[in-house]
């Protein structure tokens, strides 16, 4: 993909306003590194508000950006950033090793070994090769410091391959303390498939970036025709990556009309042709969930005006069941009927139920995240609703999240009530003894020990 015209004017622009600086001249007359610090000082923000257009208007063209600054007129100014950016995009498995090689760290890196500012600019690489290295595997960093001739440049590169990211736990460590230096930072993309081979090797990236794009503030208009072009790959349709991509982007993105038609269309061929797929999609649905603490009204209200009711399954049935509930409220007596009766149609503890416990979880969860220290009145009002779900559920798992989100809000409460002669104190102290023991959630003791006052030691 090229850079649009619109972002490589403006970078022309720059580049050529770099060439003719008197930085640039001071520079090469003093090759020192306070020199180069002013260029620095002088050009990259410039660069990086560029970088900020494009990360925000057009996502996908973030790589072709990215080479065009590979250019030695740019006299290697940003070029620590994208080597950061190329680091921390690589997914990474449950060994803090990335799953597959990563070209563009590679294309980076080596621009940046061969630049005529190279002394200059690894003085601000070293900590991004250093966790790019622990991520990737021996043979591969091994290929990339033997094509170096310079002896001097290699000896560099093979003293960022630090001995200490051998052990995976303090490999995790840096790169957990690594990202937070990029946390407010706008660089995530990904390259959305055009067939099956490439689907396979893309998807987990393409359902990330999804999210993280659906999820911040950024406007998401430019990867529309992208996202439909992929729905329309009827190849698509017998891959099992391919339907996890379709429930993340039914439950967040506003398609236009050909969009939605596609989507609409490639989930009822999947539901109705892919081997357990209705199995399939609650599993996918209930990883989802978890993975994100929940999804919103919005969202399933969304994904379900792309699941066609024609196909008679057990999707239809969670969606008829959810529509009813995201229309007259959970609370209402109307919704937790709709709940029960789906519910009791399959056992306790399948993935059906699962989908439908955590819907109605997210729910209270929201609610309770969201009320006010002094709302004790609202509080009061979801815990009518508690036993009647509890009631229904007859589950371990989902009574035992519902006391972890009481207790928040109960600890939450008695840190901004200290007074326990006070008539809000006593009121939730009155209703916890009596409601807690109810539920299960304690027993007499406990319940002691949350309103006991903490003595501090002596000195």
């Amino acid at each position: 993909m090229e850079l649009n015209k619109k972002y490589g004017s403006v970078l022309d622009n720059i580049k050529s306003s770099i060439q003719l600086s008197e930085e640039l001249v001071a520079y090469l007359d003093e090759e020192g590194d306070e020199e180069y610090k002013a260029l620095v000082a002088k050009f990259e923000n410039s660069i990086h508000e560029v970088y900020e257009q494009v990360a925000d208007e057009n996502p996908l063209q973030i790589i072709a950006l990215e080479n065009y600054l590979l250019d030695e007129q740019f006299e290697g100014l940003y070029l620590p950033k994208i080597l950061g950016y190329s680091v921390l995009r690589g997914r990474v498995n449950s060994f803090v090793k990335y799953y597959r090689p990563q070209q563009h760290f590679a294309d980076v890196l080596e621009f940046i070994i061969n630049s005529s500012n190279f002394e200059q600019v690894k003085q601000r690489v070293g900590q991004s090769i250093q966790i790019g290295f622990s991520l990737s595997s021996d043979i591969w960093i091994t290929n990339i410091i033997e094509k170096v001739t310079n002896k001097r440049v290699k000896t560099f590169l093979q003293s960022q391959k630090l001995h200490k990211y051998l052990d995976q736990k303090l490999r995790n460590n840096g790169l957990v303390k690594y990202r937070k230096q990029f946390l407010s930072l706008n660089f995530e993309t990904c390259a959305f498939p055009d067939n099956k081979s490439e689907l396979h090797l893309e998807a987990d990236s393409v359902k990330d970036f999804l999210i993280y794009r659906a999820k911040s503030n950024h406007p998401n208009d430019s990867l529309k025709p992208t996202i439909n072009k992929m729905l329309s790959n009827k190849e698509f349709l017998t891959e099992d990556a391919f339907y996890q991509i379709l429930i993340v982007t039914g439950l967040y993105y506003d398609l236009d009309k050909e969009g939605q038609a596609s989507l609409l269309a490639d989930l009822s061929s999947m539901r109705t042709n892919l081997e357990n797929a209705s199995d399939r999609y609650f599993q996918l649905l209930n990883e989802h969930s978890l993975e994100q603490k929940g999804i919103s009204i919005e969202c399933e209200k969304r994904l379900s005006d792309v699941i066609s009711r024609s196909v008679d399954d057990n999707i239809s049935a969670f969606y008829n069941t959810l529509d009813k509930v995201n229309t007259v409220g959970y609370v209402h007596e109307d919704a937790i009927a709709a709940v029960r009766e789906f519910y009791y149609k399959h056992e306790g503890l399948s993935i059906e139920n699962e989908a439908i416990r955590q819907s109605i979880l997210s729910k209270v969860a929201k609610v309770i995240t969201n009320l006010e220290i002094g709302d004790f009145t609202g509080y009061l009002e979801i815990n009518k609703t508690y036993s009647a779900y509890m009631d229904v559920f007859s589950n371990q798992k989902f009574n035992q999240d519902l006391k972890d989100l009481s207790m928040k809000f109960v600890r939450k409460f008695l840190k901004a009530h200290t007074d326990k002669r006070s008539k809000e104190y006593q009121e939730l102290k009155k209703f916890v003894k009596s409601s807690f023991i109810e539920y299960g959630f304690m027993n007499e003791k406990q319940i002691t020990e949350v309103f006991k006052t903490k003595r501090r030691p002596k000195v």
